[in-house]
């Protein structure tokens, strides 16, 4: 079963990684790197701080801070344990698929999905009565763990394993936050 399921995983990766094409892999570097994302996450706290003050903004900073250290060291802590090739060094796969970026660490599960589904999950779940299009904040984690297939850093299966982490992580910090926001973070 595990057999066929890492069969499907390699053909989905080999499928969408073709999809590339030289024309667009230094959009898709970009879009990978955290750093250029930066001018978003400005953007979006801003709108937070506007609509929620600047006291519940940075308790949500706090959150985020512990949501994603969490996530990243689980995320390590599995890689370290599963050790799966990452695709860009399966001697089985990188002949056949475009290998745009090489990273030297184990691939399951991606780190880059789970963080930005948790982020994503928890924001959507403390803002939506906030905010009456913030459905839209999932398109981040898809176009960011995408980039991973695209560059040939991920199977498709890490990063569906790394959305349900972030999204369990996400849940489970928000539950937190709901406990701890009207005894210690009122407003």
């Amino acid at each position: 079963m595990l057999e066929k399921i890492q069969e499907l995983d390699a053909s989905l990766l080999v499928y969408l990684n073709s999809l590339g094409s030289e024309t667009y892999d230094k959009v898709w570097l970009i879009i990978t790197n955290q750093l250029y994302w930066t001018p978003f996450f400005l953007l979006l706290f801003y709108l937070i701080y506007k609509k929620i003050g600047g006291k519940q903004t940075l308790y949500l900073l706090l959150f985020i801070a512990v949501l994603i250290a969490f996530t990243d060291q689980t995320c390590n802590l599995f890689k370290h344990t599963f050790q799966r090739l990452r695709p860009c060094n399966d001697p089985n796969l990188n002949s056949i698929i475009r290998v745009v970026q090489v990273r030297k660490s184990f691939s399951f599960f991606s780190g880059h999905a789970a963080n930005t589904m948790a982020v994503a999950t928890f924001l959507f779940l403390v803002l939506k009565r906030h905010f009456k299009y913030l459905g839209f904040l999932f398109l981040w984690p898809l176009i960011f763990a995408y980039s991973r297939i695209y560059l040939g850093l991920h199977f498709p299966g890490d990063i569906l394993a790394g959305y349900f982490f972030g999204a369990l992580f996400g849940f489970l910090i928000y539950l937190v936050y709901r406990k701890l926001k009207p005894l210690y973070f009122p407003g």
